[in-house]
């Protein structure tokens, strides 16, 4: 049988004080996404262990020595790891990648020539990314030359470095940290609760129209995997679709759209539907546009999901700009450079042969390309125009400005420049979602997973005003319950937007965007009041703060307020709008109410929130079979067909 080499990743760890060993390691296809249900077998020892949801697996208790592993998946040939050499007090980690064609038979290395090999490259790595210098925005022309070297990739010693090619290895040799073969990251999410009217009256939160969450949902769903808790956020997964509201009138940018009926997972409270929709842009609209495409093509993007998909995205992007615009493009991988001097798009074959001629490779310094596209943008500023950077990443920087507080640091302080952002997602494996959604809300921006061409369609083509032009920005929204009504109220999702009460009239705060013709929704569930205000708590002893009159004889429910500013504006304006409840039941309630109902419903199931009450998948399929509405584009029908396949993954 052939011989190749797998990716084998070793390194040394103190686990106790026993001579056991532990082998471990991951099952990809030949497109590099896990397989889950692979059987591995430890041939001298006769173990079985199976691969796990992400491609896992753990061997525990191995005695030192020579081993052969043997890899079987229904669908999939077999591979044999042969030679797979474990010492005293250590841990073997080791990447099978399952092909079609004929069984394979890998034949490893012995350590001890294993780390000589690595130490060697390690110098020439070092001596080749030594070499690399960044370029200045001065140093402009870089499209025929650029050319980032693969060894600084193979060898970085950060977590979330791009696995090596079949035949080089790579790993924790002389005390640098293993490769994690699955560190993608989110932010903890810790759900909102329910909160007494009597002790907090107002619920301050800022807008997010971001829609990444729902995307890489679908992704996990459509790999047979349920998606990890915190990668769910309920409002990015309402705020994918859009909702038939009525448009706004004269001159403010947005209409306020709201409605109130029935819980559907616990009918004995109400729910609280708000909705914003954003003025489309005018036909045949003059406003120029200063893009700046700030494209990551470290070795952690070559993969068939990231940079290739990448440039087919940016190509449909690219014919669907006007003329006028202009473009330039800045790549970072080892070192950040310009590939391509601000262009304008009628020069379209300049532009597209400098995308297609990006190759993947090197290390990721994300924080300098960062710097060196707002450098660009700002030199190319149109005054009266629209100005964004549009950033395309797996998430993972790990050379130069690398934490999240200084890339936040940075954006804070390059926003206010009127300069927007806009961050596309890409990959699976190390895709790093809570660093990209926080600088993207930090950036004044918005922040989209493109997991398909599809995807891309609708976020670059389809949706195209909505993702570049801004419309309204610093939007908060500010609710004031009635608390003879309502005797407690939860806001769903919205998490990491929760503001302060007095964020709400503070124009420096910063908050949401709204993009030209987007939709964005809000829905609150609310434990009805008994008629009676409750009493305040007893022990204060310096005040005591008294109901209104009014609340009495009012039947407004509560009373939303919102602060926006124009896009060139520092100054918000103020919108008041009092919701009243007519008593409708869920059965009479519109598509628009019914349909965010069910998608926030299967966000909970898949949060496996504790507020979830009596929801169900049969539930959400019913609800949002019955509120399908006009479905142009078929999300919603695609919504369905996830929510059947999670409801199979989870029997």
């Amino acid at each position: 049988m052939k011989k190749i080499a797998v990716l084998l990743f070793i390194f040394t760890l103190a686990l106790t004080a026993n001579s056991n060993v532990q082998i471990k390691g991951i099952v990809k296809d030949y497109l590099k996404y896990p397989v889950k249900g692979a059987e591995l077998t430890l041939v001298e020892q006769k173990q079985k262990v199976q691969s796990d949801d992400f491609g896992n697996f753990f061997f525990s208790n191995v005695k030192t020595g020579t081993y052969s592993l043997k890899c079987t998946k229904e669908g999939f040939n077999s591979v044999l790891v042969e030679n797979i050499v474990v010492l005293k007090d250590s841990t073997v980690n080791v990447e099978i990648r399952l092909t079609n064609g004929k069984p394979e038979v890998v034949e490893t290395k012995k350590y001890s020539d294993l780390v000589l090999e690595l130490k060697k490259e390690r110098v020439l790595s070092k001596e080749k990314k030594q070499a690399v210098t960044p370029v200045g925005i001065e140093e402009c022309e870089l499209a025929e030359t650029m050319d980032f070297d693969m060894s600084s990739a193979m060898f970085a010693p950060a977590t979330g470095a791009p696995p090596a090619p079949p035949g080089i290895y790579s790993g924790g040799i002389d005390g640098e940290a293993p490769i994690n073969h699955n560190t993608e990251e989110y932010s903890t999410i810790s759900e909102n609760n329910f909160k007494k009217v009597k002790d907090t009256p107002v619920s301050t939160f800022s807008i997010d129209v971001d829609a990444a969450s729902y995307a890489n949902m679908r992704r996990f769903i459509n790999q047979n995997q349920m998606p990890y808790k915190d990668a769910i956020r309920i409002e990015e997964m309402i705020n994918y679709f859009d909702y038939d509201y009525k448009y706004p009138e004269g001159d403010v940018p947005f209409a306020i759209n709201t409605e109130i009926s029935e819980c559907p997972w616990n009918k004995a409270n109400r729910l609280v539907h708000i909705g914003l929709q954003g003025r489309k842009m005018e036909q045949g609209s003059d406003v120029k546009s200063n893009f700046v495409f700030l494209l990551d093509v470290s070795g952690s993007m070559d993969d068939p999901n990231k940079l290739p998909l990448l440039k087919k995205s940016f190509s449909m992007l690219i014919e669907a700009l006007k003329p006028t615009d202009r473009i330039a493009i800045v790549v970072y991988a080892s070192a950040s450079g310009i590939v391509l001097p601000s262009t304008e798009v009628n020069e379209k074959k300049t532009i597209l042969d400098a995308l297609e001629k990006l190759q993947a490779g090197g290390s990721t310094a994300g924080g300098a390309g960062i710097k060196l596209a707002y450098d660009i943008a700002e030199k190319y500023l149109i005054k009266d125009g629209n100005n964004r950077i549009i950033l395309a990443t797996d998430g993972d920087f790990n050379v130069g400005v690398s934490s999240t507080s200084e890339l936040v640091k940075m954006m804070e302080e390059k926003r206010n420049k009127g300069i927007f952002l806009t961050i596309l997602g890409f990959g699976i494996g190390n895709y790093k979602d809570g660093r990209m959604e926080e600088i993207a809300d930090k950036g004044n921006g918005n922040y989209f997973y493109i997991d398909n061409i599809l995807e891309a369609k609708k976020v670059l083509v389809t949706e195209l005003a909505g993702t570049i032009y801004t419309i309204a920005k610093d939007v908060k929204i500010q609710i004031e319950f009635n608390p003879v009504k309502v005797e407690s109220y939860r806001l769903i999702g919205y998490e990491n937007r929760i503001l302060n009460k007095e964020d709400f009239d503070d124009d420096k705060k910063d908050a949401g965007e709204l993009g030209a013709g987007h939709t964005v929704t809000a829905l609150y569930e609310i434990v009805p009041g008994t008629g009676q205000a409750a009493e305040k708590a007893d022990d204060m002893k310096y005040q005591q703060l008294d109901t209104k009159p009014y609340a009495y004889k009012t039947n407004e429910l509560m009373f939303v307020k919102l602060r926006y500013k124009e896009p060139k504006e520092d100054q918000s304006k103020l919108i008041e709008h009092p919701l009243k409840d007519e008593g409708i039941i869920l059965e009479k309630s519109s598509n628009n109410f019914r349909f965010s109902a069910a998608v926030a419903e299967f966000g909970m199931l898949l949060r496996e929130s504790e507020f979830k009450k009596n929801s169900s998948y049969d539930q959400v399929l019913e609800l949002a079979k019955g509120s399908l509405g006009k479905d142009d584009f078929g999300y919603r029908a695609e919504f369905i067909q996830l929510v059947e396949k999670a409801k199979l993954l989870k029997k």
